[in-house]
Formats: structure tokens, C-alpha cells, sequence
């Protein structure tokens, strides 16, 4: 749980301690309207035995909680972007030295809006994370990762064939700018529209057991 008498934490969050060292420490990023709470049971189910830090977005759309906000639908601004990327990492790096997290293993789970922030992430500041589970992302800064920048993260693009808010071209898309920094990305489609499923958490187990040795 987060602690009051560490002023650096500028997000609220939840920390639940890992139980398996081999298991690799999982950053979790909620959607539209979730909180640090949301993916909690998803994250334990993906890789039990991970260390789970689960941040709450600080921007608030009409009540909804994000981590950056949008101009409309599917329309954000790169300044601000940029901005909300740089404080969530910058979080992220004070917790995992808190909390004693290896940042070079520390896979982001994302989703929805949480997804794309995890881009984000790896476009803006790779040393943050090891890797990424995007469930759900779409392109909002369209720039390609600095060439050799995600030489060793591992990404997987995790996008439903039915979802009526995602771009049906943006998880290539999306792929091809993390592929340009070195990034080993894989792209998968379900069955499925925006909201996730039992199949989305069957395909994030079977990666992190092949790349993370979950």
C-alpha cells in the first residue's frame, strides 16, 4: 500500500510484494474510469507469485480517471502526452527503487487508455520498464522509438478483431514504431470488442511464461 511518508510519490497507487523472485514485477495501468485497483486480479492471474505496482491515473475526464488527457475521441495532444509520460516514469522509478524492483524486469500491463500510456513509456523513457502487455492500444504519439532504445524489451500488442474504439491498422502501426527502437513485438488479435476477456489473459500468461519465465 502506498506510504504517506514518501513525498515522491506523486500517484496514489497500490504495492503488493511479490512471492516468487523468478516471477517478474508487474506495473499495472488501469483504463478510462478504473482505479489503482482495477487490474489487481488480472495481474495475479497473468502471473502469480509478481510483485504488483498498480498507480491511479491523476487526470480526471468529466469524473472518469485517465493518466492524460485527450482533445475528443482518438484525439490527443503530443505536449500533453509527453508531459503526463514523463511524471507517470518518473513515479515509476522512485517506487521501483523504494520497493526494490528491477526496472529491466518490471513489465507494464496496460489497458485501454493505461495501454497506451505504457507506450508511451517505451517511446519516451525506455529505461522505465523491461517490457509491456498492451491490451487494447492504439497510436497516440506517432514517432518512432530512437533506434536501438528498446533493444531487449519484449512487447506484446494484445487487440480485440471487433473493438470499435481501436483502429483496426493501429496495433501494426503501433508495432512498427516500437520495432524501429529494437523492441521484439508481437501482435495478436482475439475475438473480442474493447473490453477484455478470459482469452486476453489466457495469451498474457503464455507470453510472459515464453519471454519472462513467469
Amino acid at each position: 500500500m502506498p506510504r504517506a511518508s514518501q513525498p515522491n510519490f506523486s500517484y496514489a497507487h497500490v504495492f503488493e510484494p511479490g512471492t516468487d523472485p523468478s516471477a517478474p514485477p508487474l506495473l499495472l495501468l488501469h483504463g478510462t474510469g478504473g482505479s489503482e485497483h482495477d487490474l489487481l486480479r488480472i495481474g495475479r492471474a497473468i502471473s502469480p507469485g509478481s510483485a504488483l505496482l498498480s498507480p491511479r491515473g491523476d487526470v480526471s475526464e468529466g469524473g472518469a480517471l485517465r493518466f492524460f488527457a485527450r482533445l475528443a475521441e482518438g484525439v490527443f495532444d503530443p505536449a500533453e502526452i509527453a508531459r503526463r509520460t514523463q511524471a507517470l516514469a518518473d513515479f515509476v522509478a522512485a517506487a521501483s527503487a523504494h520497493y526494490t524492483l528491477d526496472c529491466h524486469r518490471l513489465v507494464a500491463v496496460g489497458f485501454s487508455n493505461g495501454a497506451n500510456i505504457a507506450s508511451t513509456l517505451l517511446l519516451l523513457r525506455p529505461e522505465t520498464i523491461g517490457g509491456a502487455i498492451l491490451l487494447r492500444a492504439m497510436v497516440v504519439l506517432d514517432q518512432p522509438a530512437a533506434t536501438g532504445s528498446l533493444t531487449g524489451h519484449r512487447v506484446l500488442v494484445l487487440n480485440g478483431s471487433m473493438d470499435p474504439l481501436v483502429p483496426p491498422d493501429h496495433p501494426e502501426r503501433l508495432a512498427a514504431l516500437l520495432r524501429a527502437g529494437g523492441a521484439a513485438t508481437q501482435v495478436q488479435a482475439i475475438a473480442a470488442s474493447h473490453g477484455l476477456t478470459p482469452q486476453d489473459v489466457g495469451a498474457a500468461q503464455a507470453w510472459l511464461r515464453g519471454h519472462h519465465g513467469a
